[in-house]
């Protein structure tokens, strides 16, 4: 990925931005009705209109209900913010550096939403299956990043390891910001799992 392709991804444009912003006043509005009222109770309709929007505009940025509570613009954040990070760094170093910064940057505002839709996912069945599809894709980005930094195939057996590894310790460091009900920050645990897969993984 070359400099002014990182530069267009990692500063969106004003229309990038208010679209990312409309996505996430629906998110708000729709995780605070589902902490009050329950989930199940909660319909598309009251989401649009305690966002004031229209349901047709709802359904622009998320297709369903459980949409709003699985999707984020994390993602591709992440992925442009390790590409770009020094050459030097291990891909692994390069993953700590890079969860630093996106999550000094977008946590302090959305950590409240976060917090509360990783609550539902894992809280709701029909969410937690749903929640396979995006850790899937997930993986999908993050070894296109991996494989843009090192030269590797995409479809090489260690990469797909190495993506997987990174994915595993990032849910189990999710796991503990849960159990802590989001006391200790995310990115601390993030990056504790993360360096210890770069020990290795010592038991």
């Amino acid at each position: 990925m070359s400099s002014p392709a990182n530069a267009q991804q990692r500063y969106p444009g004003l229309r990038e931005r208010k679209k990312a912003k409309t996505r996430r006043t629906i998110q708000e509005h729709a995780m605070r009705l589902f902490v009050e009222q329950g989930y199940d109770s909660t319909t598309i309709e009251q989401i649009a209109e305690a966002a004031e929007i229209s349901p047709s505009t709802f359904f622009r940025y998320f297709p369903t209900k459980e949409d709003v509570v699985i999707q984020d613009d994390y993602d591709p954040v992440i992925a442009a913010a390790f590409v770009a990070q020094p050459a030097t760094l291990t891909p692994l170093a390069a993953l700590r550096a890079t969860i630093r910064q996106v999550f000094d940057e977008v946590f302090p505002q959305e950590k409240d939403t976060m917090l509360r839709r990783i609550e539902l996912v894992w809280s709701i069945p029909a969410l937690r299956a749903r929640q396979v599809e995006g850790q899937i894709a997930t993986m999908a980005t993050l070894r296109n990043a991996i494989a843009q930094r090192t030269g590797v195939p995409e479809d090489d057996f260690r990469l797909r390891v190495f993506t997987g590894a990174v994915m595993g310790a990032w849910m189990a460091a999710i796991e503990l910001w849960i159990e802590s009900e989001g006391t200790e920050p995310l990115a601390d645990l993030m990056d504790r799992v993360l360096g210890l897969l770069e020990e290795g993984l010592p038991l």
